[in-house]
């Protein structure tokens, strides 16, 4: 009777991605077309694609949805892939943007799979390919059929890294009764603190299956001072190198505006958008600009430069004099900080970082970033860029916090390795 129960549960999800996706079909098509995403991978999408071939041991499928959930499990991967019990890793990947960067990343050792539309026809099939033994979901990511179908299949489910805001928080508690059962599927939550793991119990994981772990971010975070390929980018840019560098990363739209208006006189600007759709965009503001993608396109010197690619903002960040983290001075909810101070750069954020709280509150605490206000901005700059002695003191402090928090990708492999034993 439960397996009855289960199928129709899935045909009444089915059905209400369905209307949903026809009601809505005007904006997703029309964005879709927009932006040039109608071209993605389709079959994958649905779940179709290669069977693997049988697992020699222990498989394991670990879903990232994008470019950041990909870069933070780094070292778990590593982790995992090594060691006395060393396992078979599929790393799944939904955007298009996570999907390039897994593959980059992955791709030679690993095997990279695109994560399907959660139909219940799709996951079924998904799952079939793969043919791992537990399912280790990278911040959140639980679907009602991906969860499910798992669950049916003898699948543990595992939530590493778990992030729950406080605005992914009040969604969900307005379907509280809907979303119970499906928080309730997961074997192991491991949060990155204390707050989210509330959350998460709240929502209807059992306490005792939920172990606060710190985040993996710290650990997937080299401390080092150059990037393999940097010196490379800022000559093809025509950066240059006797001039101080700003760089903006993970912006988004507006944003460019603001900093272009804040620039200390005789410095350079480099953006980074977070979305290739807003390329172009940002491009035209800042006009006129030299974009990665186009270096010799503009006739004029600029000391503006646009990176429209995906992969390279590492070394954008290592060439720069001060680092200024995207998505937190317009609308959205921030950017995560910590990668650029990896770096040694004295970084600056914003006043909307609520995606972030967790890193924020450390590197606030260790007094390791600038958190400052539109108004702030400029004069904050000023003062970096012409004091070289407090840009390294902040980029220390920074450093010494991501230090003491290292630590989590360690226990989350064995929590991991636990479950499947």
């Amino acid at each position: 009777m439960s397996a009855v129960w289960s199928m129709l549960g899935a045909w009444f999800v089915d059905l209400c991605y369905l209307v949903a996706a026809l009601l809505f079909s005007p904006v997703w098509l029309t964005r879709m077309m927009r932006t040039g995403k109608i071209h993605t991978d389709w079959r994958a999408r649905f779940g179709f694609g290669a069977t693997l071939a049988l697992p020699r041991g222990k498989r394991v499928l670990l879903y990232a949805v994008s470019v950041g959930e990909v870069n933070a499990v780094r070292g778990l991967v590593a982790q995992l892939a090594a060691g006395a019990e060393p396992m078979e890793i599929v790393i799944a990947a939904q955007t298009d943007t996570g999907f390039r960067r897994a593959s980059e990343l992955y791709g030679s050792a690993h095997t990279v799979v695109r994560w399907p539309f959660d139909f219940s026809c799709s996951m079924r099939r998904f799952y079939t390919r793969i043919q791992a033994h537990a399912l280790v979901l990278v911040e959140l990511e639980l679907w009602p059929n991906a969860t499910s179908i798992a669950q049916s299949r003898g699948m543990p489910i595992v939530v590493v890294n778990g992030r729950l805001s406080e605005r992914s928080f009040r969604r969900y508690s307005i379907a509280r009764r809907l979303v119970t059962r499906m928080f309730a599927r997961a074997t192991r939550v491991l949060p990155q603190t204390e707050a989210y793991a509330e959350r998460f119990e709240s929502l209807g994981v059992e306490r005792s299956r939920i172990t606060v772990t710190g985040t993996m971010k710290w650990d997937s975070i080299a401390i080092e001072d150059t990037v393999a390929g940097s010196d490379a980018l800022a000559l093809a840019m025509g950066i240059d190198r006797t001039r101080p560098l700003i760089v903006a990363g993970s912006t988004e739209p507006g944003e460019e505006l603001l900093l272009r208006d804040a620039l200390p006189s005789g410095a350079q600007l480099l953006i980074a958008p977070r979305k290739p759709e807003w390329f172009d965009g940002v491009a035209r503001n800042l006009s006129p600009c030299v974009r990665r993608s186009q270096p010799n396109a503009s006739k004029e010197k600029s000391a503006c430069f646009v990176l429209d690619t995906i992969g390279e903002l590492r070394m954008a960040y290592s060439l720069a004099d001060v680092v200024v983290v995207g998505r937190s001075f317009g609308v959205l909810h921030g950017s995560d900080p910590i990668e650029p101070i990896g770096l040694g750069k004295a970084t600056v954020i914003g006043p909307r970082c609520g995606d972030f709280q967790e890193s924020m509150d450390a590197l606030r605490a260790g007094n390791g970033i600038a958190q400052v206000t539109r108004e702030e901005l400029a004069g904050v700059l000023a003062r970096l860029v012409a004091e070289s002695d407090e840009r390294s003191a902040l980029a220390a402090r920074g450093r010494a916090v991501i230090r003491q928090r290292q630590g989590a990708t360690k226990v989350t492999a064995d929590l991991i390795r636990s479950v499947l034993r």
